[in-house]
């Protein structure tokens, strides 16, 4: 039998987190593993020149950062049973590359995300992150869809 360790769950902050987050206590329950509840906030804004940018808008970023951290330690108090090993991650990137970077430093057995239905305009011209790991990863990946047509 496969051994599963540490599972890491990629969030964004919709309202199909919970569902996603029960299937992962489920599994974690059942593997007795621990759960790294991730989120990739958005890269700091790029500025013209070398200068980090004017200080206003470091602040408001690193507020805008408080607060997501904030919302992500409160999915794992709500949905994640208290008997649960669980640490909520926030850090800065391109999605697909940071989550995979953090699977691998975390040693990550199983990687979980959502899959949003979309119709086929929106697959053309969007990059669908679920797909991109699923093409990307060594890690198995679970993806639990998100019902309805977006």
């Amino acid at each position: 039998m496969v051994g599963i360790n540490n599972i890491l769950v990629a969030v964004d902050f919709d309202e199909s987190v919970g569902n996603l987050l029960n299937y992962t206590e489920s599994l974690a329950e059942k593997y007795d593993a621990k759960i790294w509840l991730l989120h990739v906030a958005d890269p700091e804004p790029d500025f013209i020149g070398y200068e980090p940018g004017p200080q206003y808008i470091r602040d408001l970023k690193a507020e805008e950062y408080r607060d997501e951290h904030r919302k992500l330690q409160a999915l794992c108090d709500r949905f994640l049973s208290k008997n649960l090993h669980a640490e909520a991650l926030l850090i800065q990137g391109s999605t697909v590359e940071m989550i995979l970077k953090e699977a691998e430093e975390l040693q990550a057995d199983l990687m979980i995300v959502n899959t949003h239905k979309h119709g086929f305009f929106f697959n053309l011209f969007s990059e669908s992150v679920s797909l991109e790991l699923f093409k990307k990863s060594n890690i198995p990946l679970l993806t639990i869809p998100v019902d309805g047509v977006e």
